[in-house]
């Protein structure tokens, strides 16, 4: 891609189409893409490289924006009101899953919602009049950007269009709290302090128990009720199946417990369709999910992730 940068239009233009968007904010550059829309989602993690399934943040244009997307009680209204717009993520329950994909969301009921400060951002997010989910524009493993250039050079090659909003001001990542049952925990520490939290909503709780629930940290995710055999050829009888491409096909495996997660064997598609396939299989009841080998490059590794999870395999 040009290091130019694009004009407010075509970055609009270009999240409508699915594709993917360098966005200026007040903390970094971020990646940007439709989040009700799983493919464009899917793109993101495929642009980043060794990607894992953390919830993303979707970024809105306004407070009653947010508020289609998730129940916001007292505790987060008042940290709403004191740090939107700004480096402040509320972590809260889902209200509209269909406005922020699951994908997005990790298979979670809860979504990471913020508005930004930066004014190029807001004017996209007012224009294109959807959640973008935004994570950090950079590789995985590398420092997020902070300046156009950077972000260019670290995933320009995927963008279909790059803002130039100059140097970020924050410099940060945003503060990610979570605001569920009545309990506020900070569960990453970004441009909103602690102590400024803390002198409108009293001490924040210490616990891990939502840490899976903020980006920037250690994801665990959606596990079906049923148990989840991996790289698995063939489903043993009561079983239901998650294929991928051919895998299974050939010992004719078929019924309406088989589920494929692309039947093309497009990754990206997979990592798509992996939330709403495991979902559908434990809708069977069926005494277990085995699920068909996945191969262990670039989505597949996070696939492959997500799915040693399911399983229990995590460590």
């Amino acid at each position: 891609m040009s290091a130019r940068s694009a004009s407010l239009g075509q970055a609009v233009a270009a999240l409508r189409r699915g594709e993917l968007v360098i966005l200026p904010t007040e903390t970094v550059y971020g990646l940007a893409a439709d989040a009700a829309n799983p493919l464009a989602v899917a793109r993101i993690y495929e642009a980043k490289g060794r990607p894992s399934f953390n919830p993303l943040i979707a970024h809105v244009a306004s407070l009653e924006a947010a508020e289609r997307l998730a129940r916001l009680e007292a505790p987060a209204r008042t940290l709403a009101k004191a740090f939107w717009p700004g480096p402040l993520t509320l972590v809260a329950p889902a209200c509209d899953v269909s406005a922020v994909c699951d994908l997005a969301r990790a298979g979670l009921d809860t979504v990471a919602i913020r508005v930004p400060a930066h004014a190029l951002a807001r004017a996209v997010l007012e224009a294109f009049g959807g959640a973008v989910a935004a994570p950090s524009a950079n590789r995985s493993g590398r420092p997020s950007p902070t300046t156009f250039q950077d972000a260019i050079e670290e995933t320009g090659a995927a963008s279909a269009a790059a803002l130039d909003g100059g140097a970020c001001g924050v410099g940060v990542e945003s503060t990610v709290v979570s605001v569920l049952d009545g309990a506020v925990r900070l569960l990453r520490p970004g441009g909103v302090t602690r102590e400024a939290i803390e002198a409108l909503v009293g001490p924040l709780q210490n616990s891990d128990d939502d840490a899976h629930r903020s980006p920037g940290r250690l994801a665990l995710h959606y596990a079906p009720d049923a148990p989840v055999r991996l790289n698995v050829s063939a489903p043993d009888a009561g079983e239901a199946y998650l294929a991928f491409a051919d895998a299974g096909h050939g010992a004719g495996v078929r019924g309406e417990q088989v589920f494929n997660l692309s039947p093309s064997g497009d990754l990206q598609e997979a990592a798509a369709n992996l939330f709403a396939c495991l979902r559908a299989a434990d809708r069977t009841r069926p005494r277990a999910i085995a699920v068909a080998p996945i191969p262990q490059f670039g989505l597949g590794e996070a696939i492959n992730d997500r799915l040693r999870r399911a399983a229990g395999f995590v460590g």
